[in-house]
């Protein structure tokens, strides 16, 4: 079943100020026959997606296709909350640099600072190679009993890696990409803020800019507004697999927005009502070489491939990416509640429709 918003008073409130345009881009009110045809697969009743185009502050395209919950048929509409997996590790580069403007922390900061029980090895890291996967930690999941079914939690993490005095390279030296940093610099925010991540992220993040229903979701604290389950394919048949043992870790990927919310987080990194323009410059700066697909350099929290800006977010029945032309003020976004396939592909096709008439 489609569910299709009108945007009328939609596109108005989510402008954003001072933005500008050489060209138009196209409009496409949904149903949009060529989107449509991207995202057969997602359609009907299976787990579904939420697909948004925003030119210029206003949504072009918004639809959902399919179901955020197979059991009741509940259908995915724009407000349907994903966990968006690794897409969290922007928020979370986001909160540490808020502190830094505070003047709570520096980037140069070593991590015992904050973080004193780690080992040795750890003596040189910096919060600025953790914001940049050049730490050389370990990855916990590694680390975890190979049929460990309790969820492990950041703290969790930080216990795994006080026991392992190497790292996988002198930090500073290489990049390799980390769940583990962003697990710690979610600790950080906590030890720094005098608060902890999830509330914080709330108070400086969310509800400043109207994200009202994100949230960096723990299991008896908080619910999670119209909120989309995972699923995968096992044999031919969904089933439910909402949750694994990490899937409680929250800074590297424990957050859940909707296309609505995430909306108003594309819109803030265009000006400085929540980030100051030294700060958005160094998100947005090449921080490392990798030698990873499409992604030249990583940033802080973001992939980065010349004009575009990009993350992606893979965890077990959940696959999203956002795709950001700054430049062209174009930003796709792809959200999915199942475990196949990568959307960043689709995302890539769907930006090429407007591209092609703003380049």
């Amino acid at each position: 079943m489609h569910i299709v918003r009108h945007l009328r008073g939609w596109i108005g409130a989510m402008c954003i100020a001072g933005s500008g345009s050489v060209m138009a881009a196209p409009v496409l009110t949904p149903p949009d026959p060529g989107i449509d045809a991207l995202m057969q697969r997602y359609d009907g009743q299976v787990p579904g997606a939420a697909v948004l185009v925003l030119h210029d502050g206003k949504p072009v395209f918004r639809r959902g296709y399919g179901l955020a919950v197979l059991e009741d048929r509940t259908a995915v509409t724009a407000q349907t909350s994903f966990r968006l997996a690794s897409v969290s590790k922007q928020f979370t580069a986001a909160a540490i640099l808020l502190l830094a403007e505070d003047g709570a922390l520096t980037l140069d900061d070593p991590l015992k600072r904050w973080l004193p029980s780690l080992p040795a090895a750890a003596d040189a890291i910096t919060l600025r190679q953790l914001l940049s996967h050049t730490s050389g930690l370990l990855d916990y999941e590694d680390l975890m009993a190979a049929d460990a079914t309790a969820q492990v939690h950041d703290q969790d993490v930080l216990h795994l890696l006080d026991a392992q005095n190497r790292t996988y390279f002198t930090p500073g030296t290489a990049y390799r990409y980390s769940n583990s940093g962003y697990a710690l610099l979610a600790l950080v925010v906590g030890k720094a803020s005098g608060s902890d991540f999830a509330t914080f992220l709330r108070q400086r993040i969310f509800l400043p800019l109207g994200m009202r229903d994100s949230v960096a979701h723990q299991d008896g604290v908080d619910d999670v507004a119209r909120r989309a389950y995972g699923y995968s394919d096992v044999g031919g048949r969904w089933q439910r697999t909402d949750q694994s043992p990490t899937s409680a870790v929250l800074g590297d990927g424990g957050i859940y927005s909707s296309l609505d919310d995430l909306a108003r987080w594309d819109a803030a990194l265009y000006d400085q009502r929540l980030l100051k323009a030294t700060s958005l410059k160094q998100m947005f700066s090449p921080a490392t070489p990798t030698a990873e697909p499409d992604v030249p350099f990583y940033g802080f929290g973001w992939r980065l491939n010349g004009g575009a800006h990009w993350h992606s977010g893979e965890s077990i029945g959940f696959r999203n990416v956002i795709l950001r032309y700054p430049a062209q003020r174009l930003t796709v976004i792809v959200l999915s509640n199942r475990n196949a396939p990568e959307p960043y592909p689709l995302a890539l096709q769907i930006a090429r429709r407007w591209l092609d008439t703003l380049q």
